[in-house]
């Protein structure tokens, strides 16, 4: 058996989260928050979190810098049992990245400051550790700069050794979209953008467009369409998985969380339609608390949501198959 469900190669950061600005910040002002939260943040880190927190053996590598940032990172990423043995620091002046994250209603405005995350390259990471699992995953992957030139070869070496494999591109920065992008999708079983990203790949104006386009190139494609759900393209079959109805606390990480509910039960043996299923549960459970892992911090919260929500019923059938 192997030793890991899934094994995640990232980048990690902590959010800093400030509620109640106006979308319009005036210059040489000084502006008042209704309200702060620091948590754990970065796609990556946050997917590993929130999956170990499901009951999935996550084997987790990523670099943090020596400061103070990445030691909290790093403790908060370590309560949810994830395997964090191959992580390592960087140099001594080195810096963990941070996000700033100011909520305006449905929209908002995200500041990172990268830090070492363009820092790791393929050079770092156990091989061996990475092919111990069924499943490897990677996100973020426009922040993973020092990765890009020996991606390729990784992706097709973990195929060779038997992994399934998935992306989250998340946003890209420069909006350029290409690259290593291309050279990644052939060796996907499984993508998992939102909308919006789905579009920007393909180059298409319409989701309905842009899954012809990607469809051709990728098995299995779950898009997170917020608070509608999921649309889920397999082969040449489409259909929409209607979101969970909640009244969200914050939708940050959201999409991040939709990715572990549904890696959860489709590493379990889950229908696509189940394991969209299980991604808008955890996906709407997210939103009950700030930021991305906090719900899952709450043990109380997350088991009776899952409950009511039968999460485990997704898991279970996926288990029966």
């Amino acid at each position: 058996m192997a030793e890991f469900d899934i094994t995640i190669a990232g980048e990690v950061n902590l959010d800093l989260i400030l509620y109640g600005l106006d979308e319009t910040i005036p210059l040489n002002r000084e502006i008042l928050a209704t309200n702060f939260e620091l948590t754990l943040g970065s796609s990556s880190a946050i997917l590993a979190h929130n999956l170990a927190a499901l009951g999935r053996r996550v084997g987790f590598v990523t670099q943090c810098g020596t400061d103070p940032l990445g030691s909290i990172a790093m403790e908060r990423l370590a309560e949810s049992g994830a395997d964090l043995s191959r992580c390592t620091k960087g140099g001594a002046k080195s810096k963990t990245g941070v996000t700033i994250l100011l909520p305006h209603g449905r929209s908002r405005r995200i500041l990172t400051y990268p830090g070492i995350m363009f820092d790791m390259t393929v050079a770092d990471l156990d091989l061996d550790y990475l092919a111990s699992a069924k499943h490897f995953h990677l996100s973020s992957l426009f922040l993973l700069r020092g990765l890009h030139a020996g991606l390729p070869e990784l992706f097709r070496e973990l195929k060779k050794r038997g992994l399934t494999l998935s992306l989250d591109t998340n946003d890209d920065p420069e909006d350029l979209w290409d690259g290593v992008l291309e050279l990644l999708l052939p060796y996907l079983d499984l993508l998992l953008p939102n909308d919006d990203e789905a579009r920007r790949i393909a180059r298409r104006d319409s989701i309905e467009e842009a899954l012809d386009v990607l469809s051709a190139r990728v098995p299995l494609i779950a898009v997170k369409c917020g608070s509608k759900g999921a649309l889920v393209q397999e082969g040449g079959r489409r259909f929409a998985v209607p979101g969970v109805s909640v009244q969200p606390v914050d939708t940050i990480g959201a999409g991040d969380s939709f990715d572990a509910g549904f890696l959860a039960a489709w590493l379990g043996g889950a229908t696509a339609e189940q394991s969209a299923q299980a991604g808008n549960i955890t996906g709407a459970l997210s939103t009950q608390r700030p930021g991305g892992t906090e719900a899952f911090r709450d043990r109380g919260l997350m088991e009776e949501f899952l409950r009511d929500h039968a999460f485990h019923f997704h898991l279970a059938r996926a288990s029966r198959k």
